[in-house]
């Protein structure tokens, strides 16, 4: 049965709307959302699907969605935004902010360290709990206090929930504002986008309920009996922090469909958007959008130099991802629409970015959550990178 999609697209971009509608092809009860702006302005506006499938209600308009790493993207905005004003200096020791974090041998690690996931803290040495990760107190004093995985600076792997405590304490350290509400007063109510880092009671009715779709399911049991008995694996450490979520990161209402893990405020994995608002807000990273410009060229010029590439310390199968100042930079991992792209895309499926040459916010969004070659926000890129690439050339 072929899923009703339902809002607009503007005159050149319809095809975009059967792309998308093709994404919902063999995936039964899946929800999603799709926002593009070029220069500005709203281009595509579409949604469809299941919101919840336990119940069958249908994705709205106003639908929003559990972001995952695509919230590195908005913490990365946050400290690039403090950069442009003097605030903040990539190169700086992160104890020039965060003064007992020079413990264990931590003292030279820079905050583009730890924007870069070169900090050597991808995961904690300790288990925690959920009791413990929506307490920011106590997973900012376990990182300060643990000795690095690795030697800082001398090699990379993916800081998949850890990134958020780090680069937030040091915003919060500036800032004297958790990240939740910097990111509130800087860029969420400014743009009126409906977008959060610690999800307001009031808007907890409206969030898409999330599944783990068939391919991740298969990948997480394949990697768990692949695992050896009796030894830490630090890159599924750095996704469950040892009890505190399932390695698919949702299993029924645990995980980040647990109300307590969307209110807090985890800017590694943990934002909660629509995709009008994601799309909005990096559309503002490039250009004038609502009458708000978040970051200035020369800011996105030095936050999207490449810092760490190629293979990660704890190994895993190309390709591999490219990593500024906390922005994912375009490779054969998240290809995006050419050189000048910079986002971040997130679990299962989620992608959001943005592209200076084109002056483009793009967001998809997705409830069911997949893994491997999943093609569904791909081709949807590769379709407008068609058009645009057709337009420019008129």
């Amino acid at each position: 049965m072929t899923t009703r999609i339902e809002g607009s697209t503007a005159p050149g971009f319809a095809s975009l709307a059967d792309t998308f509608s093709a994404a919902f092809s063999g995936h039964d009860d899946m929800g999603a959302a799709l926002s593009i702006r070029v220069a500005g302005e709203t281009v595509v506006d579409l949604w469809g699907g299941t919101a919840d499938a336990r119940d069958h209600s249908p994705w709205k308009g106003d639908t929003t969605s559990v972001i995952f790493s695509c919230t590195k993207g908005l913490t990365s905005i946050l400290a690039a935004r403090l950069v442009q004003e003097g605030l903040l200096d990539y190169q700086a020791p992160v104890v020039a902010h965060w003064p007992e974090f020079a413990a264990a041998g931590k003292e030279g690690i820079t905050v583009a360290d730890v924007l870069a996931h070169r900090s050597g803290l991808s995961a904690p040495r300790d288990l925690l709990s959920v009791e413990d990760v929506i307490d920011w107190d106590v997973v900012t004093g376990v990182l300060a206090a643990q000795e690095p995985l690795w030697t800082p600076g001398e090699g990379h792997a993916y800081h998949a929930l850890t990134h958020g405590w780090l680069a937030g304490e040091v915003i919060r350290r500036v800032t004297g504002r958790t990240v939740g509400r910097y990111f509130d007063e800087l860029v969420a109510m400014p743009l009126h986008a409906d977008a959060w880092i610690g999800l307001p009671h009031s808007a907890q009715t409206r969030v898409a309920h999330l599944r783990a779709g068939a391919s991740l399911t298969a990948l997480v049991a394949k990697q768990a009996a692949a695992r050896p008995a009796g030894k830490v694996d630090w890159s599924d450490r750095a996704l469950t922090l040892g009890n505190a979520f399932p390695t698919q990161l949702v299993d029924g209402e645990r995980g980040f469909n647990d109300p307590r893990i969307q209110a807090a405020e985890l800017p590694g994995a943990g934002g909660i958007a629509s995709a009008r608002a994601l799309a909005t807000i990096w559309s503002s990273t490039v250009v004038e959008t609502n009458g708000v410009r978040l970051l200035d060229a020369d800011t996105v010029g030095e936050a999207i130099r490449p810092q760490a590439e190629g293979s990660p310390v704890f190994g895993g199968p190309p390709p591999f991802s490219r990593w500024g100042m906390g922005f994912q930079l375009p490779s054969l991992a998240r290809e995006y629409l050419g050189p000048a792209s910079f986002g971040h895309d997130g679990a299962g499926g989620q992608v959001a970015f943005a592209d200076v040459t084109h002056q483009v916010g793009f967001a998809f969004l997705t409830n069911l959550m997949e893994a491997g070659a999943d093609h569904r926000a791909t081709s949807i890129v590769d379709e407008l990178r068609r058009l645009l690439g057709r337009s420019s050339r008129r």
